[in-house]
């Protein structure tokens, strides 16, 4: 009698925790899921389909979605308009800060910030900027042959030397006539108004003589090189520590500064273009949601998959930016009246400020 009352006992206490089993299971599962588990997230674009940052921005999602737990769907949209100031207006006032909606933007939006353009309704100190798929780039003061001025100190002594570029405030301009002006060019030229491969024809053309290009003229004009109809002059790397192989032997524009303040233009300058296509977040997400999109990013980044698959699908090497690296080159912007002053007059149509 006493062994049936036990193993009564014992099967009513099985039974129970059983019970509890069933009850308690369905709750420890659902608070174990991942968050982005059956979700989708929004990528919002600050430019139209189709372009390089389109591109860039594609080949990294197979990644987010690989690394981000629960393995979210990803999709695309696109809110072009003000240099990417529309996104990012919205991603800092309007987008929900749930996790569900990110941004990505161009470089522009964070000068536009620094310059204090109009239509800017975000903070860069209060959007965290989590990180880019590309960040350095190599920009080469380049001649035609023709034009003879086959040595740096050859076009040190030329006057009116005409700089070919797209548009007055564009980054090749920009930093055209920041070469002119450390390097103390006599009255340089500014002739605008091309897209990339019309400012290519103009040059080889005799129109202008002189142009600042990127690197990526080793793909898009590797036979200017080839066939010598250039000669280049001096270089300024984005980030400054990062050698181009190529390009190695040519004289860095940081050596001709003779100041603080012409040190902080290049420092804008240089900071402008290294925060790259960064990724944005809204600045009310959750803390805990903001770490798993930045170690997405910092696993993406780290994955030599991701380097081939940006290859294939933008045709250049990756150069990514961490998020601690995108959030220190923003940090450390020059953003005295003063630099922005300066670099206001580089970007702006009027003459060259005296040094």
């Amino acid at each position: 009698m006493r062994d049936y009352r036990y193993r009564s006992r014992v099967t009513g206490l099985s039974a129970a925790l059983l019970l509890i089993a069933v009850i308690v299971a369905p709750n420890q599962a659902g608070a174990q899921a991942p968050f982005y588990q059956g979700k989708t997230l929004a990528i919002v674009h600050g430019r139209a389909a189709g372009g390089s940052g389109d591109l860039r921005v594609r080949a990294v999602v197979p990644f987010l979605q690989k690394y981000i737990p629960g393995n979210p769907t990803i999709v695309h949209e696109f809110m072009d308009g003000g240099g990417g100031r529309k996104a990012a207006n919205h991603i800092f006032n309007s987008a929900r800060p749930d996790g569900l909606t990110i941004g990505n933007v161009g470089g522009g939006v964070i000068a536009n910030a620094v310059l204090g353009e109009k239509g800017v309704q975000y903070d860069l100190d209060k959007m965290p900027f989590v990180g880019s798929p590309y960040s350095s780039t190599h920009y080469v003061l380049l001649t035609r042959r023709e034009a003879g001025f086959r040595t740096l100190d050859k076009l040190r002594q030329a006057s009116g030397v005409r700089f070919g570029a797209q548009s007055v405030g564009h980054t090749n301009y920009t930093i055209a006539r920041i070469f002119a002006w450390l390097l103390a060019l006599k009255e340089p030229k500014d002739v605008t108004g091309f897209s990339i491969p019309e400012r290519d024809v103009a040059l080889l053309r005799g129109e202008i003589d002189a142009v600042v290009s990127s690197d990526d003229l080793l793909v898009r004009n590797s036979e200017w090189l080839e066939k010598n109809l250039i000669d280049l002059h001096a270089i300024i790397a984005v980030p400054r520590e990062e050698k181009h192989p190529r390009f190695s032997y040519l004289p860095e524009i940081d050596g001709f500064v003779k100041s603080e303040r012409e040190r902080k233009l290049l420092t804008m300058f240089r900071n402008f273009r290294l925060t790259g296509s960064p990724f944005i977040l809204p600045p009310a997400m959750p803390k805990d949601r903001v770490e798993i999109i930045k170690e997405a990013l910092r696993k993406s980044f780290r994955d030599q998959e991701f380097f081939k698959e940006y290859r294939k699908v933008v045709g250049e090497d990756p150069s990514p930016l961490t998020p601690e690296a995108n959030e220190k080159a923003i940090r450390d912007l020059p953003r005295d009246q003063e630099s922005i002053e300066l670099f206001k007059k580089f970007a702006g149509a009027g003459p060259l400020p005296p040094r």
